[in-house]
């Protein structure tokens, strides 16, 4: 992987993980949005990069989930400028993407164990989110118990595969 390539990676990712987690905590809406956006951006980015890089490896499976990842991160942006209620639909439809993405990430041997663990756990936390919101439950990206407290796991696998592009030659 190139320097480059490697860097944008990463901060894509760093930015996904951090952004996304500080505005889950910001009070004002429009700051928030902002947050989303710009942690959503630098995921699309980061998990574009690994989906050529785990393509051109040979790794269809790891591929095929970030490219599913990155689909889902864009539907989700799409409704990152409204309030939160606003965004419910994206945000299913993009909960239900991430569960598909990080089990087709976890599947192939190309990670450590505990990441595929953690993104195993995490693509369950987000099933169920994704599952309770289409069957109607009212949910927000801030509803505590779920998906509240499925960022942490999320924001772990980010870390994994900020670890594995860190020491990818």
């Amino acid at each position: 992987m190139k320097s480059y390539v490697k860097f944008i990676t990463i901060a894509g990712l760093v930015l996904g993980g951090a952004l996304g987690m500080v505005g889950t905590f910001v009070g004002d809406d429009h700051l928030r949005a902002l947050l989303w956006a710009i942690d959503g951006a630098g995921l699309i980015a980061a998990t574009s990069l690994l989906a050529v890089h785990f393509l051109r490896a040979g790794e269809e499976c790891a591929a095929a989930g970030f490219m599913v990842y990155a689909i889902g991160e864009a539907v989700m942006l799409g409704g990152t400028a409204g309030s939160l209620e606003a965004s419910v639909p994206t945000f299913a439809a993009g909960t239900a993407l991430w569960s598909a993405a990080l089990l087709l990430t976890s599947i192939p041997k190309v990670f450590a164990i505990w990441v595929r663990l953690v993104a195993l756990i995490a693509a369950v936390l987000f099933g169920i989110v994704s599952l309770r919101i289409f069957l109607g439950a009212d949910i927000t990206p801030l509803t505590k118990p779920l998906p509240y407290f499925a960022y942490p796991f999320l924001v772990l696998v980010f870390v994994g595969w900020i670890w594995h592009t860190a020491k990818t030659e």
